[in-house]
Formats: structure tokens, sequence, C-alpha cells
């Protein structure tokens, strides 16, 4: 019989003859659920030493796995460097044939097997002795990797969800999660805050909300469209119309802050019976505009201009004269909105 006719024959019989997908699904997210759920037990005092050796390593955590086991190795390395823990993966085989030179000796290794006597494991673990570097485990207790280390991290479950009971699933679901748990808990002991998450994620939405600052983005100097009070209807345009807030700034002899003056206040004016021409920019303004200062977050600045329905926010100083004008628009560029 060939053999993937007899692998499905023992698929089959495992699942007792089933062949709904939803089913099977649903079977599979059980399996996978038990699996977490018996890690809870796991995390003992191993666990807590596994956390305080790390939080103590004076270099980079060494990630090293290789199939399964290092795919789920990337996303842990990945997960502690992004949350204050610096780590690196290795794969095992690279490890075998030059790579292991990235291991320094202030380093720390987690190896990851299902078993723990994978051949390249059995070869590197010695090597990481040698090197006098500390080796957590994540594996099965008992095997040759626990034997060789230093902290064993139960990762053992009942059953693959695998029907076979050979591809890693449920296996490699327990490690990711183990992994989490103690990015979690290091995270935890470093009051690792968001401003300190989005220093690592100055990319992503969140960077750009917890780090962007609006002296990031105003316009400023010449940018600043600014009348006096006394400027006339004409003025008023023109200043308007030749910078790209859709509003000017009014300010007193001193340059200080008086109001703002917007496309929407011009319109509102030209529908009133009112001769306006005659006016100054005194009586065009509205008085004490929203403003924020210097070093005030964008995403904060946002708020503020949603909260009053605003196009355009003013930056002033200490003395209240404007150094600075953001429009939403620029907000909306920059990915903070």
């Amino acid at each position: 019989m060939p053999e993937q006719e007899t692998s499905a024959r023992i698929a089959r019989q495992t699942l007792n003859g089933e062949d709904d997908p939803v089913v099977i699904g649903r079977r599979v997210v059980r399996i996978e659920a038990a699996a977490i759920a018996d890690l809870e037990q796991r995390i003992d005092d191993a666990f807590a030493r596994a956390v305080d050796m790390i939080f103590q390593c004076r270099g980079r955590v060494v990630v090293t796995g290789i199939g399964k086991s290092g795919i789920v190795g990337k996303k842990i390395a990945a997960t502690l460097s992004s949350t204050g823990t610096p780590a690196i993966f290795l794969h095992s085989a690279e490890g075998l044939h030059g790579d292991l030179g990235v291991v320094l000796k202030e380093d720390l290794v987690i190896c990851i097997s299902k078993s723990g006597n994978s051949s390249e494991m059995k070869v590197l673990t010695p090597l990481f002795r040698r090197l006098g570097v500390p080796v957590i485990a994540m594996t099965t207790p008992g095997s040759q990797l626990a034997a060789n280390a230093d902290i064993v991290l139960d990762i053992s479950v009942a059953e693959e969800a695998c029907p076979l009971d050979l591809a890693p699933t449920a296996s490699s679901t327990a490690t990711l999660v183990m992994g989490d748990a103690l990015a979690v808990a290091l995270l935890a002991r470093r009051n690792f805050s968001a401003e300190d998450f989005a220093l690592r994620h100055p990319g992503g939405t969140l960077g750009k909300r917890l780090l962007l600052r609006i002296d990031d983005l105003m316009g400023e100097g010449e940018k600043i469209p600014m009348v006096a009070q006394q400027a006339t209807l004409r003025e008023v345009i023109l200043e308007i119309t030749s910078k790209r807030y859709g509003a000017t700034c009014v300010v007193d002899e001193d340059g200080v802050l008086l109001g703002i003056i917007t496309d929407g206040d011009l319109r509102r004016l030209f529908s009133t019976p009112d001769e306006i021409r005659n006016f100054s920019a005194t009586e065009m303004m509205t008085a004490d505009p929203k403003t924020v200062t210097r070093g005030t977050l964008a995403v904060n600045a946002l708020e503020v201009m949603e909260d009053f329905n605003i196009m355009q926010i003013i930056v002033v100083d200490d003395t209240g004269r404007p150094v600075g004008m953001v429009h939403l628009h620029d907000l909306l560029k920059a990915g903070v909105a």
C-alpha cells in the first residue's frame, strides 16, 4: 500500500472516520486549548528562575531551534526584543556551520526542541557549555536537552492536534505561549512602558501616536499665517490665501495671540447683512482660540481638534506668542489620526 494511503487511513481511524471540517477544526481548538491550559501549572519556580536569569543577563538572549521549533523561536526572539529584552534567533543547523560565532560569553541561550533529542541540540548544548553561557531549555523533561540545561521549561503536551500525532501543532502552540509568558513577565520586571514600546516601533501607528510631537509637524517662522489686529479684510484674505492653513492668527503689537480668523469665519461674515469691508481683524476673529505648546504629543493636539471640531491648532510659547500652526491634514498625512 502506498505510504500516503497508509497515512490517510491512519488519520481517518484517529478521527473515528470523521471528515466534517467543522468538527475537525473544533477538535483541534479543544486539543490546543487544553495544551495551553496545562501550561498554567508549569509556571512555577523554574519559570521564575528563568525570568530572573534573563533579567540579569548582560548580553542578549539567543533563541535557537530548528523546524517548527525554529519558526516559533523566531517569534519568541522578536517578542522579547520588542518588549525590552534584546534577543536574536540562531538557526540550530546554521549554528553548526559557523553561525555559532554570534553567541558571546555574556549572552544566554534558550534552546527549543519538542523531543529534546534532535541531532543538532546534541551537538550544540555541549558547545554552549564550553562557551560558558547559561542554557534555558523549552523541551520535554527527561530528554537529553533537559539534562544539559540550567533550567527546563516543560512544553510537553498530552497529544498533538495532528491526527497522526506527528506534525507539531499543540506542542508548537504551547511553546509559543510559554515564550509569551516569559516576555510579559520580563516586561513587568523592567517596568516597560507604552512609550518604551513605541521607541521600538517608530514606524507603526502606536509609535507615531506616542512619539510624534507637534513640533515635528508644525509650520514655523514665515510659514505661520499672521496679521496685526488692525489688519483689513483684504490683508486678512491675502494672508490666508498665501499660506496653506485656511486661517490666520491675529496678534497684538507685542506679537501675543489674540485670536484666529478661518475661511469659515469669513464665509459666515459674508453671509451676514453687515458691511464687513471696513472691519478690522479683531472684529472678524474668534478670540481665545485653542492652542497647544511645544512638546505636546501630536495625538493630544488631535484630541483637542476633534473635541472642538476645528481644522487648525496654534502652537504658542510661554508668553502666548504663536510659534507654529498645524492643520488637521498634517496629522492625517503623518498617520496620527
